[in-house]
């Protein structure tokens, strides 16, 4: 009887050693797969972060374009206007002085 309890213990510490062995594989093989995981949801993120950003330069560039050639049509408005104003004020000061000189 002592022999066959011994073949028990023997069986049961060799079947013990096996789960523990094959639960470590699968512990492993689970965080490997979650690293795997992990990894490619960075990357994922990564690529569309990139996407994103992409995207917004563009749409910045196109903004800032847009607002330049605003901006550079209100300039050459305001210059016209300015030019005119100047043009008008030079005929006027010319004949002012005009009439000072052939007053005198």
């Amino acid at each position: 009887m002592c022999l066959e309890a011994m073949k028990s213990i023997k069986t049961a510490e060799e079947e013990a050693r096996l789960s523990i062995a094959l639960a470590q594989r699968n512990a492993r093989q689970t965080i490997d797969d979650a690293e795997n995981a992990g990894k490619d949801s960075v990357a994922s993120t990564l690529t569309r972060a990139e996407s994103e950003i992409a995207h917004l330069k563009r749409y910045a560039d196109q903004k800032a374009a847009s607002q330049a050639v605003e901006l550079a049509s209100t300039t050459a408005n305001r210059q016209a206007t300015l030019r005119a104003r100047a043009d008008r004020r030079l005929d006027a000061a010319a004949q002012l002085i005009v009439e000072r000189i052939l007053n005198k």
